[in-house]
């Protein structure tokens, strides 16, 4: 394999070869017309030759560095029997600049175990320097608010995490809910019976189930009420004990509804409670919201961690990115 050099940046021209052992493995490192390669040319400014088992990488001496360390973690992970897609390429590259990080694993720091959560249909791993802390936090704190734009990965990675402990058993039930309607919860108007109403509204959360678990244990489970998904307003009263609770679109609750959805944590139970504090959806005439005022109060508290998010951290589309970031700068 051989291209046209890619222009480097201005610096002194450095070149490395990278050795892999095991050369049956290269096609998928390089992807569908080396397009994985092309990718590294194209955002780090390197020119990449390839011959048997042996990939030559010429750029700047950071360049090459960033590049090497890219090509290892790519190369660990299909190792390890993990699928390779352009946005898992993306996402090594924008996290290679994060050497403290876990999600690059160079050739020097191939001891470090990996950031992975494990359910019964995939393995998720970081995508984002934010997301390798997150799913850090996740293991390690009892409450965390997730705070960032869609498309970031604060819900999906903690109903991932949610489901790899309710199959461990280390938590007992799991429990997702989210503020039902914008209007504050005012379901009378719509038709059907309550699951009927609330359905819509909860279904990215079905969505995020569904890619962890295969659908007949999500049927069982729900039906046996180890799976528990319901609007907000149905936590009052509670003790959520033994239990993975997580609170989905929290800027769209009151800070009463928050306070009420905070204190129903029980003994051994972990709280995720994810939202947009610049997207809220609150009725007419209310005017704070609970995420702003609950992380205003709880910044700080021993056990509470917070992990922000950026329009820099959205895993979908490129595009959807490149919008967050010009609503961001209103």
């Amino acid at each position: 394999m051989s291209r046209k050099p890619v222009p480097a940046h201005s610096g002194e021209r450095s070149r490395v070869d990278v050795l892999f052992d095991k050369p049956q493995l290269l096609p998928r490192l390089f992807g569908q017309y080396d397009q994985n390669l092309v990718a590294l040319e194209n955002r780090l400014g390197v020119y990449i030759t390839a011959r048997g088992n042996r990939i030559g990488l010429e750029g700047t001496a950071e360049q090459v560095a960033m590049a090497r360390d890219v090509l290892n973690d790519l190369y660990m992970r299909i190792q390890r029997g993990e699928e390779i897609d352009s946005g898992l390429v993306d996402a090594a590259i924008a996290m290679a600049s994060e050497p403290t990080l876990d999600g690059i694993i160079s050739a020097e720091r191939a001891e470090t175990p990996p950031i992975m959560i494990r359910t019964r249909k995939k393995t998720i791993v970081p995508r984002t320097p934010a997301q390798a802390h997150y799913m850090r936090e996740l293991t390690t704190h009892e409450m965390i608010f997730a705070l960032g734009p869609a498309g970031t990965g604060k819900t999906y990675i903690a109903v991932a995490q949610a489901v790899s402990q309710l199959i461990s058993g280390s938590v007992q039930r799991l429990i997702l809910s989210r503020p039902a309607v914008e209007a504050g919860e005012r379901l009378g108007f719509l038709p059907g019976d309550m699951k009927e109403k609330v359905d819509p509204y909860l279904r990215p959360l079905y969505d995020a189930l569904y890619d962890c678990l295969p659908a007949e244990q999500v049927e069982r489970r729900i039906a046996s009420g180890e799976i528990e998904i319901a609007p907000i307003a149905f936590m009052r009263g509670r003790t959520l004990a033994d239990a993975f609770v997580i609170l989905d679109e929290a800027q769209n609750t009151t800070p009463a509804q928050m306070k009420m959805f905070l204190t129903r944590f029980g003994q051994n139970s972990r709280m995720v409670i994810c939202g947009d504090p610049n997207q809220t959806d609150l009725p007419g005439g209310v005017t704070a919201s609970g995420l702003a005022d609950a992380t205003a109060r709880l910044d700080g508290i021993e056990g509470i961690s917070l992990c922000r998010f950026t329009a820099g951290d959205v895993v979908r589309h490129p595009i959807v990115g490149r919008i967050v970031a010009a609503y961001e700068g209103e």
